[in-house]
């Protein structure tokens, strides 16, 4: 990539005037010929024939369950991110300053010997709180004072049985309030404690094998051990009973009950509550959104009825599950252990790959600074915002001539998009660490003193008015995100990366690649959820009764595409689950079509490496979807994961497309061809 600024700096030494009367280089096409299977015809199966050679090529690592053209972008982001770890480390900057500080947080997460050495001792304190409980007063106490306990840096969460964040208030989006949610399952998901096929036992049963194995490790004797797994999974199924399904999740709603803290208190009064909002800094005059009233209730009922010996088993697990990953390498190993069971992995990641991946999620601005310092050059945001401007110009004109909206419904739908903020590459102002206290030794310690000061900063802001300069995300993330409540669309630098964003590549790549990303988080502004909130991100019907049920309709069909799709073994999407994504890729790529058309301003663009600009805008979306999942973790993402399967959003979004038809010649009959095609707009 050789930005032309670059070109003009360089000349300065001499040549300067040469310089700046050469023409910019040509830009690329943006194809990878050689990942094509020719073999599949683009009407077939498209994802294929644009990434069979690149697949077969390719295998999924031993080390990830996933492998594909987003994985590599995250691979080279973690080189990038090791090497200024790696400099920092060697450095000698001065104490207190974020280089040294991410410095020496990357040399203790990779000092392993010092972490063996340490064994439980980081933890300790812990365990005995826990082994000192006597009475259900004390569990109740223990788990306020454990609630600090986890290892997480956004203020929500801890070992216990539900957790304290803080939140935008979704009914008055300028104010954040408290939220307490459920929380309790060492399993990826409600439903794994309920389902009765074969293999839904077979990870209960590996479930009991591993939490006793990490207590036989802790000292338990193995017997005891392995009646107190079973104790455990009973907790934890009574726990899931009470917990909301995935779908039902979806629906903001229904995890929407405002109340004062003192009617919290009242739903499980067996609670210590003064001593955790005391212990987390959370004001009690603040009101809390109580997400799930239902599981409050059900652990009152468990703090009443269950003895006192299973919670503080239970509450030993939880502890040691959230730090092991962390602690010496006998319970790192069984960590992952079962990690394998759920995802297929057959090899743990290289430490240093985990040692960037824990700084970054400790001290995310810190790091992220220097990274965007070195990979994110102003150029690229300045093209960032073209592109976005031009999709939202672009969606602004379907709205306005949308045949199944009412004008009062146009309205509000086009404020609504007017207000969306665009967030490019990183914060306007970064993150302080001044009170994060990082040494070279002690690495579960420097974990917990960004995790800290991490709850510190986001519950510190209940009671005030809204701060839009936090992200969701830390700036080297190869992903991005629509946020309802901020009406916010946000791209970190790490995506913007080749090959979704090229500086040096042709508009229609960079249009059908990272311009139906745009589109697709523009999009979930209008999806099952994001459709609920308003201009102002609050909880709020916008729609004619009307044209609410038109859009359902159009959700409808998307839901029933998902659920028919046959993925391998008897598996299927569940429609409901995915509906938003899928929504948001059928959308995004049909609004970065007609803006990558808009872009032209009715001129032609060339023919490149054989393929129209058409067909090269599809070629570079069905390449970002060039992703395969061993079965293992193919299971787990159907059941949890709301994102559809890389093929299938390549596939059945396109089969929705007259335009992709007409690009690549499909006709009715083709498989890539839809009987009942689904459209959004």
């Amino acid at each position: 990539m050789k930005p032309f600024y670059i070109a003009i700096a360089a000349a300065l030494t001499g040549a300067a005037t040469l310089a700046l009367a050469a023409p910019p280089p040509e830009p690329k096409s943006g194809i990878d010929l050689e990942a094509f299977d020719k073999t599949c015809k683009p009407c077939d199966d498209f994802w294929r024939h644009v990434n069979g050679t690149w697949l077969d090529k390719n295998p999924i690592p031993a080390r990830l369950a996933s492998w594909g053209s987003m994985f590599v972008m995250r691979e080279a982001n973690s080189e990038r991110l090791r090497t200024i770890l790696e400099s920092a480390a060697a450095s000698s900057a001065p104490a207190g300053s974020n280089d040294r500080k991410i410095g020496d947080f990357y040399t203790s997460c990779m000092d392993t010997a010092a972490i063996d050495a340490a064994g439980l001792k980081p933890i300790q304190p812990e365990l005995n709180r826990i082994a000192a409980i006597r009475a259900r007063a004390d569990v109740a106490r223990a788990i306020a004072a454990l609630h600090t306990a986890g290892l997480q840096v956004r203020g929500f969460g801890g070992i216990g049985p539900f957790g304290v964040g803080a939140t935008q208030d979704f009914k008055n989006s300028s104010e954040t309030i408290a939220m307490l949610g459920g929380g309790g399952l060492s399993l990826p998901d409600r439903d794994y404690y309920f389902k009765t096929d074969d293999k839904s036992k077979s990870i209960r049963d590996a479930f009991l094998k591993h939490v006793a194995k990490m207590l036989t490790l802790e000292g338990t004797e193995p017997a005891a051990a392995a009646s107190a797994a079973e104790t455990i999974l009973k907790l934890e199924t009574s726990l899931a009973e009470a917990t909301m399904t995935n779908v039902e999740r979806r629906d903001p709603s229904k995890r929407y009950k405002k109340m004062t803290w003192e009617q919290a208190a009242a739903l499980a009064p067996a609670m210590d509550w003064p001593a955790l909002l005391k212990q987390l800094g959370v004001p009690a005059s603040q009101p809390v959104n109580v997400m799930e009233p239902a599981f409050l209730t059900r652990v009152q009922s468990m703090l009443e009825a269950s003895p006192i010996e299973d919670w503080k088993v239970w509450l030993r697990w939880r502890l040691l599950r959230s730090a092991a990953s962390n602690l010496a390498k006998p319970f790192e190993d069984e960590d992952f252990e079962f990690e394998k069971v759920l995802t297929g992995v057959t090899e743990q990641l290289p430490r240093w790959q985990r040692c960037t991946a824990a700084t970054d999620a400790a001290l995310g601005d810190a790091l992220g600074e220097a990274y965007v310092r070195k990979h994110f050059p102003p150029e690229a945001k300045r093209r960032m915002l073209e592109l976005v401007e031009n999709l939202r110009a672009t969606l602004k004109e379907e709205i306005e001539n949308s045949p199944w909206m009412a004008p009062e419904t146009r309205k509000n739908a086009a404020a609504k998009l007017s207000s969306f903020e665009a967030k490019i590459g990183y914060a306007d102002r970064w993150r302080d660490y001044s009170k994060v206290s990082i040494s070279r030794k002690g690495y579960l310690a420097n974990i917990r003193s960004a995790a800290a000061n991490g709850r510190a900063y986001f519950l510190g802001k209940i009671g005030k008015p809204l701060d839009r300069n936090d992200w969701g995300m830390t700036p080297p993330t190869v992903n991005a995100y629509y946020n309802p409540p901020k009406n916010e669309i946000a791209f970190p630098a790490g995506i913007l990366q080749p090959p979704m964003f090229d500086l040096a590549a042709d508009d229609a790549a960079n249009y059908g690649a990272i311009g139906a990303v745009i589109g697709h988080e523009m999009g979930h502004g209008f999806d099952d959820q994001g459709s609920k909130f308003d201009a102002a991100g609050n909880l709020k019907n916008w729609w004619t009764p009307q044209d609410r049920e038109q859009f359902e309709k159009r959700a409808q069909c998307v839901v029933d595409q998902f659920n028919s799709i046959d993925v391998g073994d008897g598996l299927r999407h569940n429609g409901k689950l995915v509906v938003g994504e899928a929504l948001g890729d059928l959308g995004g790529l049909t609004l970065a079509l007609k803006a990558y058309q808009r872009s032209l301003k009715g001129k032609p663009a060339p023919v490149m490496e054989g393929y129209t600009p058409a067909q090269r805008f599809f070629i570079a979306f069905a390449r970002v979807w060039s992703t395969q999942v061993r079965p293992a973790a193919m299971r787990l993402r159907l059941n949890t994961d709301p994102h559809p399967l890389g093929k299938y959003r390549a596939n059945a979004t396109l089969k929705n497309m007259p335009e992709f038809h007409q690009a690549f010649q499909c006709k009715r009959g083709d498989a890539m061809v839809r009987e009942t095609q689904c459209q959004l707009w």
